[in-house]
């Protein structure tokens, strides 16, 4: 870890593997769809694509939506700033897969109708992300847990047989890996540093640690899809286990929250805070449909 600014050390511009800059916004500018052939693969079924890519574009999506809250709120101007172009990243990974799952289903519905125009039993991101954002530990926390697990199902979907969902996955798990960094980087700041702040981010995992299980348990359309979440539990948890001993806090051994009769976010069962996040996200559209600018 290095004791520079963590946010300095996401915008420093380095000789990476592939030669591209180190920037939060991401990873470059270029369009990663471009030149890829948008029909769907064969050995496919289009709608559990479609389903799929709609799981992961609400992932994305809500948590974005969370992270713009922190706008004005953020303990630093620097971290709004660094907040905010992380929520971009988010906010680009879900409009390619919002945009992909309305080729697959059928609907002709865009990226805008997918967002704006669903009710909250008709999302299907997982519940961590939906949460409330309360203090800058929980913030922290769940941006590492989310992150982690996002970047290690991203890498594995960079070879995915569709080749859109292949390329949005290989530049997604780019911008994931400097969101786990920033997150690990106030880890182990927060955790290590002072009694409170410690005091915070214990609570903070207890508070979020049991949503975690929900992001390695499959859903019927990711197995059908050759991508089976729980694959990803042991190297999820063992770099998270990497992280908390360095920030001094333990791991915790509580259990994953409960589903309901079976389902939970990915069914559309969710907490009570998507609705009030849902209806700050949609209010401009809604009132005012079709407007454009």
């Amino acid at each position: 870890m290095t004791d520079e600014h963590v946010y300095l050390s996401l915008a420093e511009a380095g000789p990476e593997p592939d030669g591209e800059a180190r920037w939060a916004y991401g990873t470059g500018f270029a369009d990663p769809l471009l030149g890829v052939d948008a029909a769907p693969p064969a050995g496919i079924d289009p709608a559990d694509l479609a389903a799929y890519c709609l799981m992961l574009g609400d992932d994305a999506l809500v948590l974005s939506q969370r992270l713009i809250q922190w706008i004005t709120r953020a303990p630093e101007l620097e971290e709004e700033v660094a907040l905010a172009n992380l929520g971009l990243d988010l906010l680009g990974q879900a409009r390619r897969l919002l945009t992909r799952a309305g080729q697959l289903d059928g609907s002709g519905r865009d990226e805008d109708r997918l967002a704006y125009w669903r009710e909250d039993f008709d999302y299907r991101n997982v519940r961590l992300v939906e949460l409330e954002n309360g203090d800058f530990a929980q913030c922290v926390v769940r941006l590492l847990l989310f992150a982690t697990a996002r970047e290690e199902l991203y890498r594995r979907l960079a070879h995915h047989a569709d080749p859109v969902l292949a390329a949005v996955a290989a530049l997604g798990a780019k911008e994931l890996a400097y969101h786990r960094e920033y997150a690990s980087s106030w880890t182990v700041r927060l955790g290590d540093g002072t009694e409170q702040s410690h005091r915070r981010m214990l609570a903070a995992l207890e508070v979020l640690w049991p949503w975690l299980e929900e992001l390695f348990t499959p859903h019927e359309v990711e197995l059908r899809l050759g991508v089976d979440p729980a694959e990803l539990r042991a190297p999820v948890l063992a770099a998270l286990e990497r992280v908390l001993a360095e920030a001094t806090l333990p791991v915790p051994e509580t259990a994953g929250r409960a589903y309901v009769d079976g389902r939970a976010g990915r069914h559309g069962v969710h907490t009570e805070a998507l609705g009030p996040l849902l209806a700050e996200l949609q209010v401009v559209a809604r009132a005012h449909p079709g407007a454009t600018w």
